[in-house]
């Protein structure tokens, strides 16, 4: 593998949700690995004080490289956590030729189609089969897939919800932080652009299930402005899929087990046509994780939330950017 080689997985791997966009890697390459770090430089210290939602975004990326590496008839093995470097997350090593697969070309093709999509899914039902299938492909990284589907699971979960949303609206470090990861520049290479989230509220929306907020504090300024058409018949009440994915353990490993079921479990998504977006709003704080898990009588500790459905015809919003590969690829040539 030379650094141009190296530099398409990178640039598949780069492609992988983040929370906030923050894109908390980095990597090395040489002739035969690739090497992934956290980037502890940006970190989320309000929002995520562990570090384990970065470093399940970290997961998911890893897992977007190995993607596009089988897609590209690259055979390789996985070493989580290489060494006592807590940043060193993963190498990848690249052990040989393989004949890529339907599955690998599918599933490398749905990588620049998939992006997070916070909007009002279809009132279409996604099908149980196609959850199945999904839970299947986590269970292969050590990580189970709850479906939320009875009620009283629903209401708790769509309460927790609500409650963390509320904690975190009302913490100004919280806001801060989220306001320095809101992008007004279409050209951002990082953040969340504003043009990808809902400029309505979200507790408006023809949903039980409530999205995190990011222009919470905007909205504030104009909420008695009014606004909307009275008359207009109401919207349909979207049916998405919930899912929480959840692992045994609660460190590193199983953070960044976690993060490469997510990632594959979104390639395989977007291949079927649905499209996801997180409500972890429940998991960023201690207490409402350790009251979810109670209150769904978990064996396992809960890693993310998603929401799955069919995207309406509508024009999607703007897709977050990415920063450029040279920005965190190193190519050590000869390296061992």
């Amino acid at each position: 593998m030379d650094e141009q080689d190296w530099a398409k997985v990178v640039a598949a791997a780069v492609r992988a949700p983040s929370i906030h966009n923050t894109q908390p890697w980095r990597f090395t390459a040489s002739v035969d690995r690739l090497d992934v770090f956290l980037d502890p430089e940006r970190a989320l210290p309000v929002l995520d004080p562990t570090g384990r939602q970065q470093v399940i975004s970290c997961g998911c990326a890893i897992e977007f490289a190995v993607v596009a590496a089988a897609a590209a008839g690259v055979a390789t093995e996985i070493d989580l956590l290489p060494d006592a470097d807590p940043d060193h997350l993963v190498t990848i090593r690249a052990t040989g030729s393989a004949p890529a697969s339907g599955e690998d070309r599918a599933l490398a093709e749905a990588i620049d189609r998939r992006h997070t999509v916070r909007a009002a899914f279809l009132a279409r039902a996604v099908p149980a089969e196609l959850v199945d299938r999904l839970r299947a492909e986590a269970g292969a990284f050590d990580t189970w897939v709850k479906p939320i589907t009875r009620s009283e699971e629903e209401v708790a979960t769509v309460f927790l919800i609500s409650r963390a949303e509320e904690m975190e609206q009302s913490d100004p470090a919280y806001l801060e932080e989220l306001q320095r990861w809101l992008r007004t520049d279409p050209a951002a290479v990082d953040g969340v652009p504003v043009e990808a989230v809902p400029s309505g509220d979200p507790h408006a929306r023809p949903s039980n299930w409530l999205i995190r907020d990011f222009v919470v504090a905007e909205r504030e300024q104009h909420r008695f402005l009014g606004g909307g058409d009275p008359d207009a018949p109401p919207p349909d009440v979207e049916r998405p899929a919930v899912v929480l994915m959840g692992t045994d353990g609660d460190d590193r490993r199983a953070w960044l087990q976690a993060g490469r079921a997510l990632g594959r479990l979104l390639l395989h998504a977007t291949a079927a046509g649905l499209a996801a977006s997180p409500l972890t709003q429940a998991l960023d704080w201690p207490a409402t994780r350790t009251r979810l898990r109670g209150r769904l009588s978990l064996v396992g500790h809960p890693q993310m939330l998603l929401r799955l459905g069919y995207p309406s015809d509508a024009p999607p919003g703007a897709v977050s950017g990415r920063r450029p590969v040279a920005e965190v690829l190193r190519f050590v040539p000869g390296a061992d």
